[in-house]
């Protein structure tokens, strides 16, 4: 089994409102020394071993649904579950 970490961000060239307001609130709260804030979104999936390529089928899971690959980017990162 596997636990599946998927990360999704809007691409650099797309404007970020919710980052910029949450930037504004922050600076507001007097967080002056915070630059810039992207939002994005986090998932974790737990994934049964198959015969099915498991970089494969994720790649395709981000690109069909959890990411919109028009303005998002994706990566993830794979962890092995060990059951006893």
């Amino acid at each position: 089994m596997y636990k599946v970490k998927v990360y999704v961000t809007l691409r650099e060239s797309v404007l970020d409102p919710q980052g910029s307001a949450v930037k504004s609130a922050l600076h507001s709260m007097d967080y002056k020394e915070v630059q810039d804030v992207r939002i994005g979104k986090y998932m974790e999936l737990t994934i049964e071993k198959s015969d099915r390529d498991l970089d494969t089928a994720v790649r395709e899971m981000c690109e069909k649904l959890l990411a919109n690959t028009v303005i998002e980017d994706f990566s993830y990162e794979v962890q092995e579950v060990v059951t006893k």
